[in-house]
């Protein structure tokens, strides 16, 4: 690989033939905004954000239902800040708490245990949301759940897996020449996941780490081997080809695959994790298959996630949607490509 001094001046200089190029990773989204990698590329380079961030993927009926639980009397919903924001088919959760709703914020699912038992007459309910990354934790929760013996906490999962998602995408006629794929969830599943899409699909996959030199080098990578089924591990210090596999015994002994819903993809089968049939005991009423559906039928958030359009090509954006106002999902996440669209001035 290159010095960042020759591969900066490759990235720029590059007069070759178009090349676009998908990151599905949020926090890959973010970074790359921050850094301003775009305004550094050839024109003949283009970036677009897939369906990396699980807030931006999760549907509205998924919302809705939590809504409703947040409304039931001696129900607690528990989520992550982010998930707070987006709206349903009418309500977020930040709405349904000003009229009574019943919410509590954490960082970690695990915060809640003591609440739980603190609070024995009430059920919570955590938005299990999230990608291959988070799901471990999930898993951890349940082991702790079970080793005390704690009867009022449930799981409402939206949980999601990449590999089929990114086959979809792929197939969607938005002539993606490569994906960067996800550091956080590479960590878990290893380098290796990919290497059978990369195969199936004649494209090369990087994947990356999350500072602006590491960004640059795995877009420099993917434009090299472009029309090449390979898979670069250029993120060595935290992916292995077999990524952890304690954390995947872990989700392999809650979870099973089923199909899922994805905002802006429909659904997707073998694309999500839900509770295996013995622990369903600690399921909220989740389902594998939901409707998707919108809070704003003139937003282009399902466009937005497989590349498609770009954020500023939504009617919405910047006018009726705006991070103070978000009208979907990609406006409302740090990770969302609409968010990191509108805070960081990209055209």
């Amino acid at each position: 690989m290159p010095d960042i001094k020759s591969i900066s001046r490759f990235l720029r200089e590059y007069d070759g033939e178009p090349v676009t190029l998908m990151e599905v990773c949020g926090t890959h989204t973010a970074a790359i905004s921050e850094n301003g990698i775009p305004d550094i590329l050839s024109d003949k380079i283009r970036l677009v954000s897939g369906p990396g961030c699980p807030v931006c993927v999760t549907v509205a009926a998924y919302i809705d239902k939590l809504v409703s639980l947040s409304g039931q009397k001696d129900t607690c919903v528990v989520t992550f800040g982010d998930m707070m924001r987006v709206r349903g088919t009418r309500y977020s959760l930040s709405e349904a708490a000003a009229e009574g709703g019943n919410t509590l914020m954490v960082y970690s699912p695990l915060d809640m245990i003591e609440h739980a038992i603190n609070n024995p007459g009430t059920d919570y309910v955590f938005a299990a949301v999230g990608f291959e990354t988070t799901t471990p934790l999930y898993g951890l929760l349940l082991d702790e759940v079970i080793k005390r013996n704690i009867n009022n906490i449930k799981i409402l999962t939206a949980l999601k897996t990449m590999p089929e998602a990114i086959r979809k995408v792929s197939r969607l006629g938005g002539a993606i020449d490569g994906f960067i794929a996800p550091g956080h969830v590479s960590v878990i599943t290893g380098s290796d996941e990919y290497a059978r899409l990369a195969d199936e699909l004649s494209l090369p996959f990087a994947v990356a780490g999350f500072t602006g030199p590491e960004l640059l080098a795995a877009i420099y990578s993917l434009v090299k081997t472009k029309g090449r089924g390979v898979v670069k591990n250029l993120y060595p210090s935290a992916v292995t080809a077999e990524g952890n596999v304690k954390a995947r015994e872990t989700t392999n002994k809650y979870f099973r695959s089923c199909a899922a819903a994805w905002r802006g993809l429909g659904v997707i089968e073998n694309s999500g994790m839900v509770l295996r049939d013995e622990y369903k005991q600690y399921d909220a009423g989740s389902e594998e298959l939901v409707e998707d559906a919108m809070f704003n039928k003139g937003c282009s958030c399902g466009e937005v996630v497989v590349g498609i359009k770009s954020p500023t090509q939504c009617p919405l954006y910047g006018k009726v949607c705006t991070p103070a106002s978000p009208q979907g999902a990609c406006m409302v996440s740090t990770e969302g490509s609409c968010y990191n669209y509108y805070v960081n001035k990209r055209k």
